[in-house]
């Protein structure tokens, strides 16, 4: 016999759930709230029966709390307020946001814009919403605020799961040199980051030599889209949502500070316009001059060099050419260029050449065995260098079971 009480959704019990439904919506659309109701597997009657007299919509507008925190996230914000405007294709009813409680993107658009804003995590439903909405928040969602969403909660990930899981998909997949990437629509589950089963996805073609920053915008659009369109059609894509292939799952951990600094003898030009392009926006690329970090400043395309001798030039040589008022410097495979570098203060290539290349300096006993930049490889992290130890392996299981629990 069926214990109603507490129904479990597989066979006849989604048919007998749909019975009961119908029951209490005496037959109206709203009736197609059980498609809601089996996002997160097993439900009680009683609460089925409360998802449907409380008014919950079976079809848009709906009624949305948005969780966000940056420049990521406010494209998706700004379509979905807009949205409340479409007196034709109207898609949202009314729209919250929860937010951090510093000043970030999300909070300054919301306020700036009239919507109400809760502070994280002082969340308080009261079930006033349908559907929840994640877009780049970074904080873990408590298993019982999922649960009070009849629709669950939706995330926008800037990958094509179950690539590049994390925190910074974008940064990675500029940083591994991607070809195409793309923006995935999943369902959240509790306890777990991205994992989620997937309700819309579309691949993007990764534009050449385009930065992080770059990327990450045009892929915030794209993912304010397709946000859109699956919750005009949410029901019928949660009814085909499809789980993630345990295949091909790649991780992409948090941009550190470590990451920014290069082993001339390992990374190669290629390895480094990569890092630079993916990072160096946010962190500065850098190494080591006669003891002193130099940051390494506006990256410039690969050159070749004619001068005499650099073909067999030690990684770390400097080299300056006046005609492009570039500072060169031979990596592991060729020589990468740099228009300017920070040591105490930010210095032209020129005026680092004047003041610290120029031969009145090099013939200083001092400066004769130090005129290279140096490899900090105490502090450089193995995700640049292409290397597993220890250190890298213990973090990709902490990782890997923060995902998987």
């Amino acid at each position: 016999m069926w214990n109603l009480n507490h129904l479990k959704m597989k066979g006849n019990g989604i048919k007998i759930l749909r019975g009961v439904c119908n029951y209490y919506t005496k037959g109206r659309t709203e009736a197609r709230i059980w498609e809601g109701c089996i996002n997160h597997g097993t439900y009680s009657l009683s609460t089925v029966r409360s998802y449907v007299t409380k008014g919950y919509s079976a079809k848009p507008p709906w009624r949305i709390l948005f969780f966000g925190s940056d420049d990521f996230a406010v494209e998706s914000l700004k379509r979905l307020h807009a949205s409340r405007q479409d007196t034709k294709d109207r898609v949202v009813e009314s729209l919250e946001v929860v937010t951090l409680s510093k000043d970030v993107p999300v909070r300054k658009y919301a306020v700036l814009n009239k919507l109400p804003v809760h502070d994280w995590p002082k969340v308080d439903i009261h079930g006033q919403f349908d559907v929840g909405v994640v877009v780049s928040f970074g904080c873990l969602l408590q298993e019982n605020l999922i649960s009070q969403l009849p629709y669950g909660i939706l995330n926008v990930h800037p990958s094509l799961l179950p690539r590049w899981r994390g925190s910074a998909p974008v940064f990675h997949t500029i940083l591994h040199g991607d070809k195409e990437t793309g923006v995935t629509i999943m369902q959240i589950r509790p306890k777990r980051f991205d994992v989620g089963p997937v309700l819309h996805q579309e691949v993007y073609q990764v534009p050449e030599r385009c930065t992080a920053d770059e990327l990450g915008a045009s892929l915030a659009v794209l993912g304010a889209r397709l946000l859109i369109d699956t919750l005009k059609n949410l029901p019928e894509r949660l009814a085909n949502r499809k789980e993630q292939s345990k295949e091909g799952a790649t991780f992409a951990p948090k941009i550190k500070s470590s990451m920014s600094w290069i082993v001339w003898e390992e990374q190669t030009c290629a390895q480094i316009d990569r890092l630079y392009r993916a990072i160096g926006s946010r962190i500065p690329l850098r190494t080591i001059w006669m003891g002193c970090t130099v940051k390494l400043l506006d990256f410039v395309d690969k050159h070749e060099v004619s001068l005499l001798g650099s073909e067999t030039a030690v990684p770390g040589s400097i080299r300056y050419q006046k005609k492009s008022n570039t500072l060169l410097v031979r990596c592991k495979d060729g020589w990468v260029g740099f228009k300017a570098v920070m040591l105490k203060k930010r210095l032209s290539a020129a005026d680092f050449y004047n003041g610290y290349l120029h031969q009145s300096f090099l013939k200083r006993p001092s400066a004769q065995s130090n005129c290279l930049f140096l490899s900090n490889k105490d502090k450089i992290s193995p995700y640049v260098r292409g290397q597993d130890d220890k250190k890298s392996l213990l973090n990709e299981i902490v990782l890997f079971k923060s995902i998987h629990a």
